[in-house]
């Protein structure tokens, strides 16, 4: 921040601001952290805050604005200056990515503070993490490096062999040539959703979703069809009395351990589900990235090893296996879709980095990526049962859950509706940070999904804990 620290609390506050506001980071138009952001920002209560915005305020620069919050409404050089300066809101709201809800911005910012628990969080404990054997991995790499160059459009071929190999050990017969390699999954989407799929297409997809917390699909003008659910995955009846145009609709599903339900779809509504699709000319993207996070038995086989049409384009990751920071995934599909979304990679970004792809391909060939998943697994099932322990110990009266046969989640459904917004406020003042269910669907409203796969036992027990007392406070 860089602020005197000779100056009361207040004025640093406020010099902080002026500096953000007069060098343009915070431009005319545009809001300013919350009163709780600065105050946890500055360590001080947030009547300290609400001084230094009143003088803010009585200088002119900032504004109060019903359902804005506080917004820039003035800068020193904008007053002098004869022509005023773009006005960068408009051109942010007229982007064509739509922004994330609030509620998923805040959580996005939270999951990076070490002070809170984080319930909410999709990925591997960083006590999971095998540092000493990553080390290993890119001493050895490194050893061997030449020249660091652009790679094929398609990815590094040993890498997309290593894969191939891989996705054998499960059901699939795929050659390096029908495999692209992508910065995850999420990157992976965003292509065929601007190279697939003409705008005003369905994409057809599980109610609750993932896809939900995110405008992937819907800020290249794509709708989304909600498809009902049971314990054993998406309702074929649901997916075939839906209307469809040709060539303009799509099926989004994510068969293991599905992000937010936890369900397992079953070997036999996997193949119903192909059948329909088969039936309809559906295509699918199946996201299989959750696969190897199984717990009490390997998955059935993927909807993509049934597929003799090359009807289903399918994601894989190392980001909830390994590390969301190496940003390597792979898309599979026919050679032309193939070269299709590689040809769009290479206009976007050239390629996923090079290094990244060596460290994958030497976790796949050593055979260490087989042995870590063996310690993954047993680090999450301590981790389920610590908190289905705890919550059969603080939240048996006030919820209902099914234990995860993998993956990451539990989705906890409330007997009595509270105030979500209210419920996601005060877990947050307790220090515990969750995902409130509506962020996956409107009709989720009663739901919170929680992450076991980040935070202590000791952390699990405490948050259930803590959550539970608040959830009663609201009814």
């Amino acid at each position: 921040m860089d602020s005197n620290p000779h100056l009361p609390k207040f004025q640093q506050i406020m010099e902080y601001i002026k500096r953000k506001i007069s060098t343009g980071e915070w431009t005319v138009g545009s809001k300013i952290p919350s009163q709780r952001v600065l105050a946890k920002t500055f360590g001080v209560n947030r009547s300290t805050v609400i001084t230094a915005l009143e003088e803010l305020m009585a200088d002119g620069l900032i504004e109060g604005k019903m359902g804005m919050g506080t917004v820039v409404v003035n800068n020193t050089w904008t007053l002098m200056a004869t022509t005023p300066p773009p006005d960068w809101n408009e051109y942010v709201k007229s982007g064509l990515y739509q922004p994330s809800t609030s509620t998923v911005q805040e959580i996005n910012k939270d999951e990076n503070d070490t002070n809170l628990i984080q319930l909410s969080k999709g990925e591997l404990s960083p006590d999971i993490f095998p540092l000493e054997s990553m080390k290993d991995v890119m001493k050895r790499v490194t050893e061997n490096l030449g020249v660091l160059g652009y790679e094929e459009p398609k990815g590094y071929f040993p890498l997309r062999k290593a894969i191939s190999g891989y996705l054998k050990t499960f059901g699939m017969d795929t050659s390096p040539s029908s495999i692209l390699i992508v910065s995850g999954a999420l990157q992976a989407l965003q292509l065929i959703s601007v190279g697939l799929l003409p705008k005003g297409s369905n994409v057809f997809l599980e109610n609750p979703s993932y896809l939900y917390s995110l405008h992937v699909f819907q800020s290249t003008g794509m709708k989304l069809t909600r498809l009902k659910m049971d314990k054993e995955g998406l309702l074929p009846y649901s997916l075939s009395k839906e209307k469809r145009r040709d060539n303009e609709s799509i099926l989004y599903s994510i068969p293991c351990f599905q992000n937010p339900t936890g369900i397992l779809m079953t070997e036999k509504r996997r193949k119903e589900i192909m059948n329909v699709c088969e039936a309809e000319r559906l295509p699918i993207i199946e996201d299989d990235i959750y696969r190897e996070l199984w717990l009490d038995e390997p998955p059935p086989p993927p909807l993509k090893g049934m597929d003799k049409n090359g009807q289903v384009l399918y994601l894989g990751s190392l980001s909830k296996t390994l590390s969301p920071g190496l940003r390597i995934g792979w898309l599979v599909g026919p050679e032309t879709v193939i070269e299709r979304l590689s040809d769009i990679k290479m206009q976007t970004d050239y390629g996923s980095s090079s290094i990244s792809q060596r460290i994958a391909t030497e976790w796949l060939d050593s055979g260490l990526y087989t042995q870590h998943l063996a310690t993954v697994r047993e680090e999450l099932r301590a981790r389920r049962k610590a908190i289905i322990q705890a919550l059969e110990t603080y939240a048996s009266d006030i919820a209902t859950w099914e234990v995860p046969k993998g993956g990451f989640y539990i989705w906890l459904k409330l007997h009595s509706k509270v105030s979500m917004k209210e419920l996601f406020t005060k877990t947050l003042e307790k220090g515990i940070l969750i995902n409130p269910g509506k962020i996956y669907g409107e009709e989720s409203d009663k739901y919170i999904r929680l992450s076991y796969s980040y935070v202590s036992l000791q952390e699990l027990q405490k948050g259930i804990f803590e959550l539970s007392n608040i959830i009663r406070s609201l009814f």
